[in-house]
C-alpha cells in the first residue's frame, strides 16, 4: 500500500472544539501527518481560523469575523455547545490566530504538513496568510484550499503554491481552464461514493478524500486510490493504515 497522508480536519474535531487550539494540539499528539483549518481576516487583518464567517454556530454570537478587531475576536469562545454542550465552557479556549497555531506547530510538531483552508476569497486573505507561512517557514509544507477558483488561480500563480481545488461543480468562479491550477484534488466521501466519481481520476491528480471517520469509509477511500485522507476522527484512519 502506498503512503497515505493522515489529515484531522480542523484538528480533531470529532472529541474537541473545531479549529481551536485544543483541537490542534489533540490531533498532533495522536500522530496525524497534517491538521486543516480554515482561514478569515479580522477587520484589522489578522488571519484567524473558524470554519464560518460568522461566529454564531461555533461560538453562540451572531457576529461576523470581518465585523470584528482581534481583541474582540478574542472575547469570542468557540466551544460548539450545540455539540459538546458544556464541556468546554469556561476554560479558556479563544479563536486562534494562525500564528498562535504555527507557534504551537512549531514547539509540537515541526514536522506537521497543513491544510490551509482559504475561506475569504480575496487575494488579500491569501496574501496576508502566505506572508505568515513564510515568516514561520512553513509555506513548503502546506496545501492551499478553497471552494473558489480564483482563489485556487491567484494561489498557484503568484507563489506557485501546492493547491487543492474541488470538483467544478463545488467550486465558485470556476473557468474552463480551472483544472490546469490545480495541483492536488479533493473530493467528498458522497462524491467518491456516487456515480460521477470515475470522472476526477482521470484528471491525473493527487486525491485528497474527506472526511472518512468509520474504517469502511477509509477503505472505500484507500479503493479510490487516495493519496490524501481527512477524518474528522482520525482514530479509525490510523487503525486501517496500521499506525495505532
Amino acid at each position: 500500500m502506498k503512503k497515505i497522508v493522515v489529515e484531522g480536519h480542523r484538528g480533531y474535531c470529532a472529541k474537541y472544539p473545531e479549529n481551536t487550539m485544543i483541537s490542534f494540539e489533540a490531533a498532533m499528539d495522536l500522530g496525524v501527518d497534517a491538521i486543516e483549518f480554515d482561514v478569515w481576516l479580522t477587520s484589522d487583518k489578522v488571519p484567524v481560523l473558524m470554519h464560518d464567517n460568522n461566529a454564531l454556530r461555533t461560538c453562540g454570537v451572531n457576529v461576523l469575523l470581518g465585523d470584528l478587531t482581534l481583541s474582540e475576536v478574542k472575547k469570542l469562545e468557540p466551544i460548539c455547545e450545540s455539540k459538546f454542550g458544556d464541556t468546554f465552557k469556561g476554560k479558556g479556549i479563544e479563536v486562534p490566530t494562525l500564528e498562535e497555531l504555527l507557534k504551537s506547530c512549531a514547539k509540537k510538531r515541526p514536522d506537521i504538513l497543513l491544510g490551509v483552508e482559504i475561506k475569504e476569497y480575496t487575494e488579500e486573505c491569501c496574501d496576508i496568510t502566505v506572508e505568515m507561512l513564510k515568516k514561520y517557514g512553513v509555506f513548503d509544507k502546506c496545501y492551499f484550499y478553497a471552494f473558489d477558483a480564483a482563489v485556487i488561480k491567484h494561489l498557484r500563480t503568484k507563489y506557485n503554491a501546492r493547491t487543492m481545488g474541488y470538483p467544478d461543480f463545488q467550486m465558485r468562479n470556476f473557468e474552463p481552464d480551472s483544472y490546469s491550477y490545480y495541483a492536488e484534488i479533493g473530493i467528498s466521501m458522497s462524491v467518491a461514493k456516487s456515480e460521477v466519481f470515475p470522472i476526477y481520476p482521470k484528471k491525473n491528480l493527487p486525491m485528497h478524500l474527506f472526511c472518512a471517520d468509520t474504517e469502511e469509509d477509509v477503505r472505500l477511500c484507500i479503493e479510490k486510490g487516495a493519496d490524501l485522507i481527512t477524518a474528522n476522527d482520525p482514530v479509525p484512519l490510523m487503525k486501517v493504515l496500521g499506525r495505532i
